[in-house]
């Protein structure tokens, strides 16, 4: 066989081929099969990380089109768009998203198919379906399903592993149960139920290595503590709004604002006003690098717009700079409207 790269050991020709941005990826596999089995092989993703290559970049489901993901690359400024997510389930929505080990999780949810004669909403509100995306093999693949089926529930990475908890059954009822999934083995086991159910949703952060459980409406946090044994209750006193956690510091939208969230009986920290999304509704809001961005979005009938507006744009804020402005970044292109998931993959 021909090596890789004449003059060089295969070993270092795939890092070098492993350095090449990822965007750039769908090219070098034109080049020959033996670049192409490279850079579609599982070891992929472990060279990246070896050779210090890891990159990161967003994933969105928005309402339209239907199970459509698009991934943005910040470093190029451009989206891709993935092959349709092979779930039965339509208008895929409540899900729990994580990416880990190079791959998407798309996890749980059910339908927000509205049938447009009678008005009716798919039976399908809470499922136990797992699907993973391969970013370097452009495939998706169906993984073990969950123990316990549930709908807008907390779900987080945590130490390669992803870890759900809370959320609605597919009767509508509010559960407690938490479980955690090895994608390596692809197994999921029970944990601790957490200390209390809401009758409200619940979304999942990690801050200080920890997964953080946090009920809308509700001031308490529950953490998961001593390695996945127990569920702790706290009450920080967090501002309500939506959540993204930047390096690990959790910063809110509220009251037109952007602030980061500081601990116990610590006053929260306003970063930038941010009073133009106020008009914005169904947005995502997610960390990305030093950045927070908010994604897509609906802006409804009012005063000055008569009609429902399903948005694709993109802005991005930098809370780290001395002076946070928002800036815009390029539009999806493919995907508009109410954002039902999205999540950081680091490939």
């Amino acid at each position: 066989m021909s090596p890789l790269i004449d003059g060089l050991p295969d070993e270092v020709a795939i890092q070098c081929l492993a350095r090449v941005p990822f965007y750039f990826h769908p090219q070098l596999q034109l080049v020959c099969r033996s670049w192409r089995a490279v850079l579609r092989s599982p070891d992929i993703f472990k060279t990246h990380c070896e050779v210090g290559a890891l990159e990161e970049l967003l994933c969105v489901l928005a309402f339209e089109p239907e199970n459509i993901w698009q991934l943005y690359d910040p470093l190029q400024d451009r989206w891709i768009t993935l092959p349709i997510m092979p779930s039965e389930i339509r208008h895929l929505a409540r899900f729990g998203v994580a990416s880990v080990g190079g791959k998407l999780f798309v996890i749980g949810g059910g339908s927000d198919r509205v049938d447009p004669l009678t008005g009716d909403h798919d039976r399908i509100f809470a499922s136990n379906e797992v699907w993973s995306y391969d970013p370097f093999r452009c495939e998706w693949e169906q993984r073990a399903p969950m123990l316990v089926r549930r709908a807008m529930f907390a779900c987080c990475a945590l130490d390669g592993k992803i870890v759900v908890a809370g959320g609605f059954t597919n009767c509508r009822e509010s559960i407690a149960n938490a479980e955690i999934y090895d994608p390596q083995l692809d197994t999921w086991e029970p944990l601790p139920n957490l200390q209390h159910s809401h009758s409200s949703a619940c979304s999942g952060v990690v801050i200080g290595g920890k997964m953080h459980v946090l009920h809308k409406g509700l001031s308490t946090v529950q953490i998961l503590e001593d390695g996945g044994k127990q569920w702790d209750v706290k009450d920080y006193g967090w501002l309500q709004g939506p959540m993204a956690v930047v390096h690990g510091e959790p910063y809110v939208l509220s009251n037109g604002c952007i602030s980061k969230q500081c601990g116990q009986n610590l006053p929260d920290r306003v970063v930038s006003y941010a009073s133009e999304f106020q008009s914005r509704i169904g947005f995502g809001m997610i960390g990305v690098g030093d950045e927070i961005y908010m994604i897509g979005g609906v802006i409804g009938p009012g005063p000055r717009n008569q009609c429902i507006k399903q948005l694709s744009d993109v802005d991005a804020l930098n809370v780290r700079s001395e002076r946070p402005t928002w800036r815009p970044l390029s539009p999806m292109t493919h995907c508009c409207g109410s954002i039902l998931g999205c999540a950081v993959l680091r490939i």
